[in-house]
């Protein structure tokens, strides 16, 4: 690994998708029914449920009826937001053609796929970050420096929720809006599960890479972003902490007596002052969030940026703890998923004099959520510019068909595309890229930022 390697960081992104079938002339699909006709086309070209997909990204079915995407490796969080848009293109067109061949078998209504975290009959799904580290960092050190932060930056990063009537019994349990989709579904604070028990951070330690040098660190307590800006400030300020922990650079002593609890007590307090018991006193959501920005702050004075979007992530972060603060979200209301859907939210409640128990409000609450470039409510609020942009408006479609180049991702991709062009049978993971008719060549991808075709090359070259 290089010095520039040193510089960076391989992220990632898995996104599970909520599906529904509405059929307004019959009786609406269950959805094992629907994914069933969603991946059809997958499962036709790539003889499974699970295979990766031309941009290097993994495409599959997750337990529980949910299409999930991850995305390729990426190096630079630009690479992340890119590649992440892709999977709601991809899947979008998965959708329209599902929705052709149930039209040709007589059934009717739509298929809708939500980046949300949360149904109705009370299941949750979950949004996954994945960031490397290396293995020499002390990894219980690090949980228990992180654990605070992430309990603590929903008030950023949230997605918010219509919560309703009785939900949360420890206020005076009436519907209102809540900071986090997933909050209320965390049931532990670090823990190797996922399903039995969700925790804020997943031990699992598959590293996807050369165990001996790199862990992958595995966030399962946030909630799925659609703003660009949001994801620039989830992956961006989480990374800072975590290069701040990697070089001891002092954080202090915020480590909290009980993590599940405080994620839902923040998560239901939208001024951020609930006071959240510490192993050593108390603090609020606000208090721990500035805190951490005046310690990232201070880290990168003294270290210098590692990035050229450093300084936009600090402002963002600032612009959010003071936007919670002031009860002013003038500032963030276009860039923030929470203070985009709560001005959507409180603009329709005032023009339709509704509380927040309506039933009309849960269903824009979902809409906001649906990946259809025509019915999704964000969606129509990007091109309205009610919501902004980060990145150039095709960035998303750029990266459908195209690797990050700046990791193995770009080498997987170029596997994939040769073996297809020349209808070679292929098998491929996260580290591994091989022919199936020509095994003993497999080629070992250990390296997540070597982005390098050359054994590719050799591989194709022996064959003829």
């Amino acid at each position: 690994m290089t010095d520039a390697d040193r510089a960076r960081r391989i992220f990632g992104l898995e996104t599970e998708y909520g599906v529904q079938h509405w059929n307004p002339e019959g009786r609406p699909l269950s959805p094992e029914e629907v994914v069933r006709y969603l991946f059809r086309p997958v499962v036709e070209w790539g003889h499974s449920s699970n295979v990766f997909v031309s941009n290097g990204s993994r495409l599959y079915l997750d337990v529980g009826s949910h299409p999930e995407y991850a995305t390729a490796e990426c190096s630079t969080l630009d690479e992340l937001i890119a590649s992440d848009a892709a999977g709601d293109l991809i899947l979008h067109d998965l959708v329209t053609r599902a929705q052709e061949r149930m039209a040709a078998d007589g059934i009717g209504g739509r298929i809708h796929l939500y980046r949300n975290n949360a149904d109705s009959s009370g299941s949750s799904y979950g949004s996954h970050e994945n960031y490397l580290l290396r293995r020499r960092t002390e990894y219980r050190r690090l949980t228990e420096a992180l654990v605070p932060f992430l309990v603590s930056r929903q008030i950023l990063v949230g997605a918010g929720r219509v919560v309703p009537a009785g939900t949360w019994p420890e206020g005076d349990g009436a519907a209102h809006f809540a900071f986090s989709q997933r909050a209320d579904f965390v049931q532990d604070g670090v823990s190797s599960s996922t399903t039995r028990s969700r925790p804020i951070i997943n031990t699992r330690d598959e590293p996807h890479a050369d165990a001996s040098e790199y862990r992958r660190l595995h966030v399962i307590v946030g909630d799925t972003s659609l703003s660009e800006h949001t994801h620039l400030l989830r992956f961006g300020a989480t990374d800072l902490m975590l290069r701040m922990i990697e070089a001891g650079f002092p954080l202090g002593d915020r480590v909290l007596a009980h993590p599940t609890l405080a994620v839902r007590q923040i998560s239901h307090d939208l001024t951020g002052t609930a006071r959240v018991a510490l192993r050593d006193g108390d603090a609020s959501a606000l208090e721990l969030q500035e805190h951490y920005l005046e310690r990232a702050r201070a880290f990168v004075a003294a270290e210098g940026a590692h990035h050229e979007r450093v300084e936009e992530i600090l402002t963002l972060w600032e612009d959010v703890i003071e936007a919670v603060r002031t009860g002013d979200r003038s500032r963030i209301e276009d860039r923030i998923d929470w203070a985009i859907k709560l001005r959507m939210l409180e603009d329709y409640r005032a023009r339709q004099d509704l509380d927040w128990g309506s039933a009309r409000l849960a269903q824009l609450d979902l809409a906001f959520h649906d990946i259809d470039p025509d019915r999704g409510l964000f969606r129509l609020l990007l091109r309205r510019g009610a919501a902004a942009r980060l990145l150039p408006e095709d960035a998303g479609r750029l990266a459908v068909d195209a690797a990050p180049p700046t990791t193995r991702a770009r080498v997987r991709a170029d596997f994939i595309a040769r073996a297809r062009q020349r209808g070679l049978g292929y098998a491929v993971d996260w580290t591994t890229l091989k022919l199936t008719d020509h095994p003993l060549h497999a080629i070992a991808a250990k390296d997540p930022f070597d982005a390098s075709s050359d054994a590719v090359d050799r591989l194709f070259e022996r064959i003829g």
